[in-house]
């Protein structure tokens, strides 16, 4: 599933990566994400592997 992670507060890619890598590696790790119009919340137990789209952090 593709989905799409966006925090206004981090301005640089790099350390938008960093910070859902961070998140997820914990074990109460949750991030919020987008699948279209949809709300898609990710918990880092169910999470396998993380691609960087130029659009952004591709879950």
């Amino acid at each position: 599933m593709d989905i799409t992670y966006d925090d206004p507060g981090l301005s640089d890619e790099d350390e938008l990566v960093e910070h859902a890598i961070s998140a997820l590696a914990q074990d109460s790790g949750v991030l919020r994400t987008r699948h279209g119009d949809r709300l898609v919340v990710l918990y880092g137990r169910g999470v396998a592997a993380i691609e960087v789209a130029p659009r952004g952090a591709v879950i």
